[in-house]
């Protein structure tokens, strides 16, 4: 049951998305990075965690953000941006945790990725996405510890959570917020989202709601 200091950033969230997201920039390299303007969150995971079928559900649009079933498709920083008076830019990151890759292309993303993320100064959060069903792996500790040494705050956010029986979700969620205790720039609450039921979207729309506010005090 949504409280009723949840359902006006819920609300909120709803108007905002609404809006027209569109593209707008794509940065193979930090030196073609567009200059900041806005709010900036991005979205982080492990290839085919679900990422653009996410940016797809929140904006309500079926082909803003290109998704596929060959893992490792994105390898530039996309840019998205919302209604001009709103200030929000949505950043699809280059899924990591491709070992098909070729090694140097695995470090170039790697390097970008770092980059952007300690050189960005209105980069107010970075959703982490973490596949409901496999939960932490290893590769994901070491993007955790990453953000954490760059001061970035970020937030885990489950994708595919449909396909996981409830019980098990419940416990995957205690697993992660405890093992999310140790990190020092870790946003506490975990989001369970399913970009095929919109399960938990109004949620993670409120939450950007609310750092857009933060941002603007």
């Amino acid at each position: 049951m949504t409280s009723a200091s949840d359902a006006k950033p819920i609300e909120q969230g709803r108007k905002l998305f609404a809006g027209d997201f569109k593209f707008i920039w794509a940065s193979p390299s930090i030196e073609t990075l567009p200059p900041m303007a806005g709010v900036e969150v991005a979205f982080a995971g492990r290839s085919n965690v679900g990422k653009s079928s996410l940016i797809n559900a929140l904006t309500g649009r079926n082909a803003l953000a290109r998704t596929s079933s060959t893992p490792g498709r994105t390898q530039e920083l996309i840019f998205f941006e919302g209604p001009d008076h709103a200030g929000l830019r949505l950043v699809d990151m280059p899924g990591y945790g491709y070992a098909s890759a070729p090694k140097a292309k695995v470090a170039s993303w790697t390097a970008l990725i770092h980059k952007y993320l300690q050189g960005r100064s209105n980069l107010a959060r970075v959703y982490v996405l973490i596949d409901a069903r496999h939960g932490l792996k290893e590769v994901d500790l070491d993007v955790l510890k990453t953000l954490d040494r760059s001061a970035v705050s970020y937030q885990v956010v489950l994708t595919k959570a449909d396909q996981v029986k409830p019980a098990e979700l419940e416990q995957r969620i205690s697993d992660i917020k405890a093992s999310l205790s140790t990190h020092p720039a870790a946003f506490p609450d975990l989001l369970a989202t399913s970009s095929q039921t919109a399960a938990g979207i109004p949620e993670l729309r409120a939450a950007m709601v609310r750092l857009l506010e933060e941002r603007q005090r």
